[in-house]
């Protein structure tokens, strides 16, 4: 008796000689879901000159997922006008009758030693230097998805991160943006300890003058004198703008690509490291579309609108997986005046700041929610 696998391949054998594709029978809603559980765009494009078939079902896919593979640094450009921030520093927070104060001389002496600018991509096509050799051409995320017609969710996938930070500190973000910032929640720490057998580090200096005096805020959550005289204020002041800066240019990144694709539902621009996310849903797509993008001046990114913010501080967590945080810092940010956006009662900010991290850091974000708040206001830039 046949194994019921040589009779199948005697079939297929067959059919092939007498020019019978059973593939041919597989219906195209089944080959669109097929295509959909694919979703990296480039592969799509490699599928699409297959067949003619599969040439016109790409473009009709609902999910596509776009990993940007260069990233072209603007090294050779001047620090304060990469920045944006060219001739003041209105950028840098005021603390509401907070003790110390943050200079506006922040921006420019130490902000642009530790944000590295970049243009996440080519504008089009670029051709290498040095060397003499011929490289192979690199594409637009717009030219790379000109093709798709009917996308309804789509990721973009950046091979690093914005800002760049020594090893061991903990930096998260995730901003919503509609024609400008709705909302952006930062998560930050010193020092980051996995659960593991080895002793916690030894705490930095800002840190280890809050742990110290602890023992007498644990009643209101107060933050200590030294926390504004010894760099911690300043060093939160950086994470702030840099994640504003890496957030407002990938929005300005998004501004081709919303405007030739219609059928966008939802719009997820993150980088492989996890840092930081820019959403943006439905509503916000339709505001980025009916209202003009304002571009800071001399820079690609979008202007960063006066902004309300709201600073919790611990100098240790420890969750319940063993990870320790110093100097845990939640900030949360809101435009002034604006009324859009996520939500425009205090819950649903709340929803959206727990819910924006996973894991470990959803657990961070639970205790630093009950610390007690420091309201500080930020001018744009």
């Amino acid at each position: 008796m046949q194994s019921r696998h040589r009779v199948f391949a005697e079939d297929l054998l067959l059919a092939q000689l007498q020019g019978e594709d059973h593939f041919d029978n597989v219906p195209d809603s089944l080959v669109l879901i097929i295509f959909n559980k694919l979703a990296d765009a480039r592969s799509l494009g490699r599928c699409s000159a297959v067949s003619k078939r599969f040439n016109s079902l790409v473009p009709l896919v609902d999910d596509a997922c776009l990993r940007i593979d260069r990233v072209i640094s603007s090294d050779g450009a001047d620090a304060d006008d990469a920045l944006g921030v060219s001739g003041g520093g209105g950028g840098a927070p005021r603390q509401r009758g907070g003790a110390g104060a943050v200079f506006s001389g922040l921006l420019k002496t130490v902000l642009a030693a530790v944000l590295k600018p970049f243009g996440h991509c080519d504008a089009g096509v670029r051709s290498g230097h040095g060397g003499g050799g011929k490289h192979a051409p690199h594409h637009s995320p717009a030219e790379v998805l000109k093709n798709f017609s009917s996308i309804r969710n789509l990721r973009m996938e950046l091979p690093v991160s914005d800002v760049g930070t020594d090893d061991g500190v903990l930096l998260k973000w995730k901003a919503v943006f509609g024609s400008s910032l709705q909302t952006c929640v930062i998560l930050g720490g010193t020092k980051l300890d996995h659960a593991g057998p080895h002793p916690p580090p030894a705490p930095t200096t800002a840190d280890h003058d809050a742990l110290a005096s602890q023992p007498q805020q644990q009643g209101d959550g107060s933050i200590p004198e030294s926390f504004y005289t010894n760099g911690g204020l300043k060093l939160r002041v950086v994470w702030t703008i840099s994640s504003l800066i890496a957030a407002a240019t990938r929005h300005y990144l998004l501004r081709e690509i919303v405007k030739e694709h219609p059928t966008l539902q939802r719009v997820e621009l993150t980088d492989a490291h996890g840092q930081g996310t820019l959403c943006m849903e439905r509503p916000q797509l339709k505001e980025f579309t009916e209202k003009p993008l304002a571009a800071a001046a001399a820079a690609n990114r979008t202007q960063v609108p006066a902004c309300n913010m709201k600073l919790r501080y611990a100098p240790m967590l420890e969750l319940s997986d063993g990870t320790r945080i110093q100097g845990a810092t939640l900030v949360v940010i809101k435009p002034v005046g604006e009324t859009g956006g996520i939500g425009t009662g205090r819950k649903d900010i709340d929803e959206f700041v727990a819910d924006a991290f996973d894991g470990p850091f959803r657990e961070a974000v639970s205790m630093l929610s009950k610390r007690r708040t420091y309201l500080l206001e930020m001018n744009g830039f």
